[in-house]
Parts: C-alpha cells; sequence; structure tokens
C-alpha cells in the first residue's frame, strides 16, 4: 500500500477501535443471554426438583392409611417408590407426646433432620394443611430439599410422609452449564471480534484504495508536469530578459499551458476509469496522427525526433493513447539522448542527430532511442511502479504505459535496439472499419 501513512495509520487505529467495540457489543449482549440463562436454568431445576420430591411425598401419602387411630404402614413395603429418594420417612404424634419416627429409609437415617428441623415440618405441615417444602441440613450434614405430605385420620392430620432429595448433583450440572456457557461465550467474543475486524477491513478497503489513488494521481501528476513547467519558466524568464522575444515568449507560454491542460486532463481520465467513475470509452481514431500531434506538442522536441508514420486505425480512449505516447516519448528523450543534449535546451543548434525515431504502422507505436540501452534482467521490471531509470524520473511512466496498453487489450514492451539503444513498443489491436 502506497497511500499517505498518517492517513493510513488513522485508518487503521479506527479499525482497531471498531473491532474492539465490536467485540465488547457483543460481549455485553453475550454476557446477558448466560445471565438470562443461568436463570432460566436455576428456576427449571429448582421447580422440577419441588415437583418431583413433593410427587413422590403425596404419592407416598396415598399409600399409607389411618384407621381409628391406628397408622398402616404396610404398603411401603411394597411400594419402589419408598426407595428411591435420598431419604423417605413417616413420623407421627400422638397428643401431646413427642415426635416418632415410624418409618424410615434408609433404615440408618443418618440422612433425617435433627428433632427441632422434625418439628418445624411437622408443625409447618399442620399450618398450611398441605404438602409443605423446605431445605434443611441432615444429620450427615448435606442440605436437602424436603417435601412434607400429610396423612389424614378423617378431620384430622394423623402422620406426615417426609421424602427427601439431594439436589447436590444438580447444582453440580447447573454449574456445569455455567462453564459451558462461559467457554461458548469466550469463543463467541472471539469469533465476533475476527468477524468485526474482516468487515471492517472490508468496509475500509475502499477508504485505502482512495488514498493509494489519491497519491498516484499527484505522482503522476507530478511525473507529467515537470518537464512543461521546467521550460513554460525558461520561455517567461527569456521573454523577461529579452523584450524583442515576448511576442514569441507569450505564444510559447499559451502552448505550454495548452499541453499542460491536455496533460492534466489525461490524468483525470485515468484517474476516474481507475476509481470505477468513468466507464472506458473507446472510439475509433487514427493512430498514427495521434502520435503526430503529440510530437508536435512535445515542449522542445521537434529537432530531436523523427517520426514515420503509415495510416493506422484502432479503438481507444484519445487522452490515454495520448498519455502513453507522451511518456514513452519522454522516457526515450530522458534515457535515450546524448548527455550533452537535454530536451527543451532552446540553446542548442537545430542540426542535431536525430536521438529518438518513433514509427507508427499497424497499430503499433515503436520509438527507438541511441542510449546506452536496457539490460535484458530490467527490461520487465522497468515497467512497474516506482522503478527509476535516473536522470530526474519518477518510476511511473513506463507502468502507466503498460496500464494504458492492457486496458485496450494491447501490449507494451522493450527490447534492445539493433547498433544500440533502446527499442519500446506499444500495440493497440487494430480496428477494422465495418
Amino acid at each position: 500500500m502506497t497511500a499517505d501513512r498518517p492517513a493510513v495509520a488513522r485508518l487503521r487505529r479506527l479499525r482497531w477501535s471498531m473491532t474492539l467495540l465490536y467485540a465488547a457489543c457483543s460481549a455485553a449482549c453475550l454476557i446477558a443471554l448466560v445471565f438470562i440463562a443461568a436463570a432460566i436454568d436455576t428456576r427449571s431445576r429448582a421447580h422440577s426438583l419441588d415437583s418431583e420430591v413433593a410427587g413422590r411425598a403425596e404419592a407416598l401419602s396415598r399409600a399409607v392409611w389411618m384407621d381409628q387411630g391406628v397408622l398402616h404402614l404396610e404398603p411401603l413395603a411394597e411400594d419402589e417408590l419408598a426407595g428411591v429418594s435420598t431419604v423417605t420417612a413417616v413420623i407421627q404424634r400422638t397428643g401431646s407426646g413427642p415426635l416418632r419416627v415410624r418409618w424410615v429409609r434408609p433404615s440408618s437415617g443418618a440422612a433425617l433432620p435433627g428433632a427441632a428441623g422434625l418439628d418445624s415440618l411437622w408443625a409447618s405441615t399442620l399450618e398450611v394443611q398441605t404438602t409443605f417444602l423446605a431445605t434443611k441440613p441432615g444429620a450427615d450434614g448435606r442440605r436437602l430439599r424436603w417435601a412434607a405430605a400429610p396423612v389424614w385420620d378423617v378431620n384430622d392430620i394423623g402422620a406426615v410422609v417426609l421424602t427427601a432429595i439431594d439436589p447436590g448433583p444438580g447444582q453440580q450440572s447447573h454449574e456445569g452449564l455455567l462453564r459451558r456457557l462461559a467457554a461458548g461465550c469466550a469463543v463467541l467474543v472471539l469469533l465476533s471480534a475476527g468477524a468485526g475486524h474482516l468487515l471492517s477491513g472490508r468496509s475500509m478497503r475502499p477508504a485505502l484504495r482512495a488514498l493509494d489513488q489519491q497519491e498516484q494521481f499527484l505522482a503522476e501528476a507530478a511525473h507529467e508536469l515537470r518537464t512543461p513547467l521546467a521550460m513554460l519558466r525558461l520561455v517567461m524568464e527569456a521573454g523577461s530578459a529579452a523584450p524583442e522575444r515576448s511576442p514569441s515568449a507569450m505564444a510559447e507560454s499559451v502552448r505550454l499551458v495548452d499541453h499542460m491542460g491536455r496533460l492534466v486532463a489525461g490524468l483525470l481520465v485515468r484517474a476516474r476509469i481507475e476509481a470505477g467513475s468513468r466507464p472506458l470509452e473507446l472510439t475509433p481514431l487514427r493512430l498514427d496522427q495521434l502520435v503526430e500531434q503529440v510530437v508536435d506538442e512535445f515542449p522542445g522536441s521537434g529537432a530531436a525526433v523523427a517520426v514515420t508514420t503509415e495510416p493506422t486505425i484502432v479503438r481507444g480512449d484519445p487522452d490515454l493513447l495520448a498519455q502513453a505516447v507522451r511518456n514513452l516519448l519522454e522516457n526515450a528523450l530522458r534515457h535515450g539522448a546524448s548527455a550533452d543534449r537535454v530536451p527543451g535546451d532552446q540553446s542548442a543548434s537545430v542540426e542535431v542527430d536525430v536521438a529518438v525515431e518513433v514509427d507508427v504502422a499497424v497499430g503499433t507505436v515503436t520509438v527507438r532511442d541511441h542510449g546506452p540501452g536496457i539490460a535484458a534482467a530490467e527490461r520487465e521490471r522497468m515497467f512497474a511502479d516506482r522503478v527509476s531509470g535516473g536522470r530526474g524520473g519518477t518510476g511511473i511512466g513506463l507502468a502507466i504505459v503498460r496500464w494504458v496498453a492492457e486496458l485496450h487489450g494491447g501490449t507494451a514492451d522493450a527490447t534492445g535496439a539493433p547498433g544500440g539503444g533502446a527499442l519500446l513498443t506499444l500495440v493497440i489491436p487494430e480496428h477494422a472499419p465495418s
């Protein structure tokens, strides 16, 4: 990414902030869901436990009966339900006498609460006149969930059936569920953070691409406008130093300003096409005439460039093709002209050897210079962005040429010229008129 570093750093910080915010929101929602699920599970387990222990107590209270004050416990010996609870017991009090345990399973009775606990269960059952639920510790220290169901003797409660269930296994299962929910929550938060990071990256990709395109445009503008701006300065200084040359200097200045206007137009077309805001519009045009116009308009190049053309028609964007030809010509003049002649030097004699030869035929533009040439290992790399060949180049001119060629379905290549120098070729498919 070649975009402006401070802007990129700000976008990256914003991306991480969005990721953290997304993860925090996800974590808050998931934690709330965990608490809700835990509360629902707690209530559900408590309700299920109470229903189970109360149902057993009530079923056993119907299995035994009283007849004229006599408690019949025989059915308990044959009832499988009497042995499935943690503890099952029958307690009875006659008159104001002490509370007695008439039947208990397991027979050790170690899980029964103490005398005070049994009295509390008896008194509460008499008070509510129906099944009573309570949590009380047994003699062995375990806290059990108790249900006390009355056994009626006509209109009075003659005995109470007690059943108890240990809530410990259920509590352990509940805690295991909480651990699984917490682990799942952590995994989902990490996944949501990763998804948020990816989504924020995708959402910011257009902004990063826009920054990259902005810098690319500025670099290309600097590359394209450097030579005409330098020429404009020289012409204006020459006109100021010699008043008799002012009219010609003014005319040359206007020509250079028009030339820079066309350069900027070509740059804008390229930037808009890359940004997707302008479709590529291909129209039939005379490639030979376009090349001749570019050579004529090129600042200070006339005496150093020889042009040979044949009529050829291609389908293309005139602004982009003109920009590509200008870049080929500028590259050849910068790297292929002799060291003692700089393009645009008005003091040089017009009687000079040709530095650059341009040939146009059959949809092909060939630019040949007489410089040191290009090493075979560098011929492909020089078409990449930011590859400089020296003498003040920014390294994007030939990259633009390759981009324009591929945009038109053509090619751009560099080879060695016979006898020395470099040979650069731009090929655009020729258009056959219908």
